[in-house]
C-alpha cells in the first residue's frame, strides 16, 4: 500500500476534526462599542450590539438555536473588568433575548457558540 493511502484516512479525519472545530464557535476577539455582530454557525444563530453611554457598556441582541440536534445555543460575554454572563437558547426554534450593562468599560469579548 502506498504511503498515500495510508495517510489519507488521517489527513481526511485532521481536516474534518478542525473544521467541526473551527465551526464550533465564533472566532474570539474583543470588541469596543460601537459595534455589531450577526454570526451564524451551524445549529445556531445570534445578534448582538454593544453601545456606550458615559462609562457603561451596553451588551444587547438575541440568540437562536436552529437545529433539532439536542445542543443548545449560547452567547457568551466577557466584559473587560467584570464576571462573564451566558445566555442559552434551548431547542430548536427557540429564541432568547438579552440585555446587559457593564459600568467602567468599554469592550467586550462576546462569543456564539453550542453546548457540547
Amino acid at each position: 500500500m502506498s504511503a498515500l493511502r495510508k495517510t489519507t484516512p488521517l489527513l481526511s479525519t485532521i481536516v474534518l476534526a478542525a473544521g467541526l472545530t473551527l465551526g464550533a464557535a465564533t472566532p474570539a476577539s474583543a470588541a469596543s462599542c460601537p459595534s455589531s455582530a450577526s454570526p451564524t454557525i451551524s445549529g445556531a444563530r445570534a445578534h448582538w450590539v454593544l453601545a456606550c453611554s458615559g462609562n457603561t457598556l451596553k451588551v444587547y441582541g438575541w440568540v437562536e438555536d436552529t437545529r433539532m440536534d439536542g445542543r443548545d445555543a449560547i452567547v457568551e460575554i466577557w466584559p473587560e473588568g467584570h464576571h462573564w454572563r451566558l445566555v442559552d437558547a434551548r431547542g430548536m426554534g427557540t429564541r432568547t433575548n438579552f440585555d446587559f450593562e457593564f459600568f467602567g468599560t468599554k469592550k467586550a469579548l462576546v462569543t456564539l457558540r453550542l453546548t457540547k
